[in-house]
């Protein structure tokens, strides 16, 4: 029997699950139409599909399928591939970012980072929150400790999830509302936090599942001295849904979930997403695809027009078979024409197929580049590429990449996972990078201000002395900050001095041989002219 306030703050609780799930009903409807056409693997929002169950049976067309996973697999590839960096860390403090020190540590943790993500399952469970973000506008990922491989990633089913903001416009509170086995549910809580009705279920079939609801939100009451897990920064209970037994809580000391949206309205706290602006055309193409199928079949095998004389045998179809007439009857057996337009009803398909593809900017994802292009017509490519996923990736940064890079390395750094940073680092803030191609992409435009502005400067250094304004190091550093060059292939400061001192020393001992070159060689040329000289004399 759990105490007084466990049982206020479940009904709490409850409550408030139940206006959030008020809140999202009219979502679920949108959500499902779009899993059935685009996504059915995930189509039981509100259906309760079986497990292994068909989920194809009503399509007939699969455009908006594979355009939701070519956009799905280019941002991935934009953003998280792993044959990419696609972050890096920096002080806040910019003059740390030049000291030796600091670049080696940096460089040490990122790649540390890099290393445990690519041990985890991170890969394909960003590539989920990929499809649920192009397919229903949110997505949700969830981010654990785990003691085995430190950080375990799980992206969460958009039905199990209930969000709400805060002031900022940043998701803060979810609720997620999910089913679990008995078993598991008391190996991850114990035996004694959990309800009786759960024992028993436990007792006659383990493998029996029961509805649990997390919830996770910010903890305004607690200590940040103390350091248990009632006085973290997010607050998180886990409880019975049915019973309202609350089984656990604790807290985190970072949100656990990644809630993004693609795009999202004002107005709105769930997002808006490519498939359902494209969830018009799709229904349409589909329909217009199962017709033409139906009008294709009947072309190929007619129905017939069979004269009315009393004839009760059944018409034989079948290659060879021999139907019997009356003697005399001009009537016969023939196929009824129902003049399809098949040039019509494709060229109608494919505007729409046009239409998806576009809605998914395929058209754009697809570009191809010819073995000629000049590096310029390259980045020209990519930034038409750019200016179209654009407006999204400043969302993702926020929503997406920002929170789970900060989750990751705080988590790495509990767990003692990196090297001791020197002490003119201690308690210095970082800041986050991103390095990704579509990052870089956007950031080309300044590379190619920065080489222009070069070029110019070079042809008006003829007649004036522009070249005075470059700091030519400057430069060359702004070229590699652009580039993302990791600091490992770039020299140091210290470095580059000691090498251009030896260049100079080397330089002025080369003049000074060639000086004494000149004056040996002068004085080898003026030896035979002195004794001519003597002689004559």
């Amino acid at each position: 029997m759990q105490s007084q306030n466990f049982r206020d703050l479940a009904r709490q609780l409850k409550d408030n699950l139940s206006r959030l799930q008020e809140k999202r009903s009219n979502w679920e409807s949108h959500w499902q139409e779009v899993s059935d056409y685009m996504l059915p693997r995930k189509a039981e929002i509100t259906k309760q599909r079986a497990r292994g169950d068909k989920r194809h049976i009503q399509i007939f067309d699969a455009t908006a399928i594979h355009a939701l996973e070519l956009l799905a697999a280019s941002l991935h590839g934009m953003l998280t591939s792993s044959a990419n960096k696609w972050f890096s860390l920096r002080f806040k403090e910019t003059e740390l970012n030049d000291i030796d020190e600091a670049k080696e540590w940096l460089e040490n943790s990122t790649t540390r980072m890099y290393d445990g993500i690519a041990k985890s399952n991170f890969q394909q469970e960003i590539f989920e929150c990929y499809f649920d973000l192009i397919a229903f506008g949110t997505a949700c990922l969830m981010i654990e400790e785990d003691q085995e491989d430190t950080i375990l990633f799980s992206a969460r089913h958009i039905k199990e999830i209930y969000i709400q903001e805060n002031k900022k416009g940043f998701v803060d509170t979810i609720y997620r509302k999910f089913k679990m086995p008995v078993q598991a549910v008391i190996d991850k809580f114990g035996a004694d936090n959990v309800s009786k009705d759960t024992l028993i279920s436990f007792k006659k079939s383990p493998f029996e599942e029961i509805t649990l609801v997390h919830v996770a939100r910010p903890r305004f009451d607690f200590d940040p001295k103390k350091k248990d897990k009632q006085n973290m920064p997010v607050e998180s209970i886990y409880f019975e849904f049915e019973s309202g037994h609350i089984v656990s809580v604790g807290g985190f000391n970072e949100m656990p979930y990644v809630i993004p949206r693609y795009l999202k309205a004002s107005t709105e706290v769930y997002g808006r997403s490519p498939g359902m602006n494209a969830l018009p055309d799709v229904k349409v193409l589909n329909k217009m695809v199962e017709n033409s199928l139906k009008a294709a079949a009947k072309q190929i095998d007619p129905p017939l027009l069979v004269p009315d004389d009393g004839m009760l045998a059944p018409i034989r179809m079948s290659p060879g078979s021999i139907n019997f007439f009356r003697s005399g009857s001009r009537e016969r057996i023939e196929p009824l024409n129902i003049n399809a337009n098949t040039n019509v009803t494709l060229n109608n398909e494919n505007q729409r197929r046009d239409a998806i593809a576009k809605m998914f900017h395929v058209d754009q994802l697809l570009i191809t580049e010819n073995r000629n292009m000049t590096a310029t017509e390259v980045l020209q490519r990519n930034e038409e590429k750019m200016r179209i996923l654009g407006p999204v990736l400043g969302r993702l940064q926020s929503e997406l990449l920002s929170p789970l890079i900060i989750r990751v390395f705080n988590t790495m750094l509990r767990n003692g996972l990196f090297q001791q940073a020197p002490d003119i680092l201690s308690q210095q803030e970082l800041n986050i990078e991103y390095v990704s191609p579509m990052a870089l992409a956007q950031r080309s435009q300044e590379l190619q201000s920065l080489m222009r502005g070069l070029e110019i400067f070079g042809s008006l250094s003829q007649t004036l002395p522009v070249m005075d304004y470059v700091d030519d190091n400057g430069m060359v550093k702004q070229i590699i900050e652009i580039l993302g060059l990791p600091a490992k292939v770039i020299k140091s400061d210290q470095e580059v001095q000691d090498l251009r001192a030896e260049r100079a020393e080397a330089e002025q001992a080369a003049m000074q041989q060639q000086q004494e070159m000149a004056q040996a060689q002068m004085a080898k040329d003026a030896a035979p002219m002195a004794k001519v000289i003597q002689d004559g004399s």
